[in-house]
This record gives C-alpha cells, sequence and structure tokens, in this order.
C-alpha cells in the first residue's frame, strides 16, 4: 500500500518511513515497482527523488511470510511505531501516519499490547485519549473504544464524556469555529425518558447542558440509530459522539469503508492512521487499497493547516 502509493506519485512530499529497507525493497521486487531508497539517520536528512527510510534493522525479508502471523515481524512493527513517536514528540516530524499493525503478531512478543492508541498513549505519557474517525462528512468520537460492553457502560461518566465533547471540538475547531456535536445515548432510543435506563438523564445530559455553558455548540442525547443520517445526509451536525466502539465504528466503516482516517486526540502530536486492519488474505499481492492511507495523510496535513 505504502509502495504503490509512492511508486504511483501520491505519497506527500518529505514523508519519512520508519521501517526496515530490505523488507520493503523485497515487497518493492515481488511487486515490480519502481522504488529507489534512501536510507537516512535522521527525519533532517530527507532529500527528494527517493522513498527517505529510517531502517530499524530488524527483519529480513527471509524472516516473514506474508499474510502469516510471525512474532519477529510483530515486534518490528511494533517498534516502528515507537520510534516514529520518539521521533514526534521530539519534533523531529511534524505529524505521524501509522499503518496497521497485527494484534496478535505483536501481542506474541508484547503481551500487553492492545493497539495503537494505548501504546501512544503510553509512550507520550498521557492517560485520557480518545478515538476519533473522520471523513469529510463527518468525524465520529468515542467514550470508550477497545473495552469490553460491560466496561464501556461504566466509562460512561460525566469527567470522561466531557473531556470527548472538549477534545472534538478543540480538533475540530481547526477548521472552522464552533463546530457542531451531537452525543449519542447509551440506551435505545436513547432511554425513550426512562424506560430503558437513566444514563441518558443522570449522565449524559448534564454532561451536555455543562458544556453548552462554557460554550460548545453541542446538543443530545439522541437515538444512535437515527443521529448519522441527521448528520450526513440533514448536514446538522460535523461530529457524533458515541458511548461505545460498535456505535461509533459500524457507521462509519458503512459509509466510509476504505477512506476514513483514525484520528488519535489528547496526545501531544499530531497522529493519523489509515482505519482498517492488515488485511492477511490480500498481503504482498498489490490489490489493497490506499485510499485510506491517502487520507490519513491529507488529514494530518489539514490538522497542520498545511492544506
Amino acid at each position: 500500500m505504502l509502495l504503490r502509493t509512492y511508486a504511483a506519485g501520491e505519497l506527500e512530499e518529505h514523508c519519512v518511513v520508519f521501517g526496515d529497507r530490505a523488507v520493503l525493497t523485497e515487497a518493492a521486487r515481488r511487486l515490480d515497482l519502481n522504488v529507489a531508497f534512501r536510507v537516512i539517520d535522521h527525519p533532517s536528512d530527507w532529500q527528494s527523488g527517493e522513498l527517505n527510510v529510517i531502517d530499524a534493522g530488524l527483519v529480513r525479508p527471509q524472516d516473514i511470510s506474508p499474510g502469516e502471523i510471525n512474532t519477529r515481524a510483530g515486534h518490528a512493527a511494533r517498534q516502528y511505531v515507537v520510534d516514529a513517536t520518539q521521533a514526534a514528540c521530539q519534533s523531529e516530524v511534524s505529524a505521524l501516519v501509522t499503518l496497521p499493525i497485527n494484534k496478535a503478531a505483536t501481542q506474541a512478543s508484547h503481551p500487553d499490547f492492545s493497539g495503537h492508541t494505548e501504546l501512544l498513549a503510553q509512550l507520550c505519557g498521557v492517560t485520557d485519549v480518545v478515538l476519533m474517525l473522520a471523513t469529510d462528512q463527518v468525524a465520529v468520537s468515542h467514550v470508550s473504544a477497545h473495552v469490553s460492553l460491560r466496561e464501556a457502560i461504566a466509562r460512561v461518566t460525566p469527567a470522561r464524556l466531557r473531556r470527548v465533547i472538549d477534545l472534538t471540538a478543540q480538533a475540530l475547531s481547526r477548521f472552522g469555529s464552533n463546530p457542531r456535536i451531537a452525543v449519542c445515548g447509551l440506551n435505545p432510543h436513547a432511554g425513550e425518558s426512562g424506560l430503558f435506563g437513566n444514563e441518558e438523564a443522570t449522565v449524559i445530559t448534564p454532561t451536555i447542558e455543562a458544556a453548552i455553558q462554557s460554550g460548545v455548540a453541542v446538543s443530545g442525547p439522541y437515538p444512535a440509530d437515527t443521529v448519522f443520517r441527521q448528520a450526513i445526509e440533514l448536514d446538522r451536525y460535523d461530529a457524533v459522539v458515541c458511548m461505545y466502539h460498535d456505535q461509533g465504528h459500524a457507521p462509519m466503516k458503512l459509509i466510509a469503508f476504505d477512506h476514513a482516517v483514525n484520528v488519535t486526540l489528547g496526545l501531544p502530536i499530531i497522529r493519523t492512521s489509515v482505519d482498517h486492519g492488515t488485511a492477511f488474505d490480500i498481503a504482498w499481492q498489490g490489490i489493497a487499497s490506499n485510499r485510506s492511507l491517502l487520507a490519513a495523510i491529507r488529514y494530518a496535513l489539514k490538522l497542520l493547516h498545511r492544506t
């Protein structure tokens, strides 16, 4: 995906790749792509005309089998993220764009690994981050993401919900003043006036009212089964705050499966990512779509006010 994007002349200028040059070279050979590589020691050494790579030297082509879980490759993938994040934290790069990681492969050497978002938070020294999916149509933030549904319900607290609302408003304010934010209910029909639960009355509504008092253009709680139509087709909202993973991911996968962008809010750095997995079934076949990668790079530039 990365190599095809570069070979097609679609990769933005000044992009630096953190990875293994030997594996990238072999992938380019197998895909019959004309890619000229330049190994550099530091992002400031970037030069035009070639794909600039900071070579980790962790994996050789013979060490891996495309499309199969591999402990060594999983360890290397995590290390690439660590190295790139440290460069971003030291302002050596302006933004971080990540590609997918196979969790099972990485957990074989790092059992505590649960995903990019949690790793980035740890590396950046923060504890309260927010996962946001974004398209040109709408952005979707999550009160919780990679936890059980039981734990997701417990995480719907006034403090956490207010944090998500505020970070969403701050992120989208980069593109225009006072973005319109809709908040989903936790329960079916947003609780139906207490018939299906009281979290809307006891937690969500008071938090929304407090945010409104501070000047945020937020409203709700709304039933999750209708709010996306209101946001996208009727253009009533710029963002939707969802209470748990599938409440936000399911509609976004439907409307923007291959071009949504994953954005981590609450970090001291800009981080975007593709919104899809490793697709082992088509690994190294040259047929995976690169639309999400392009969208992730462009959204990072947008957050940097460069587009």
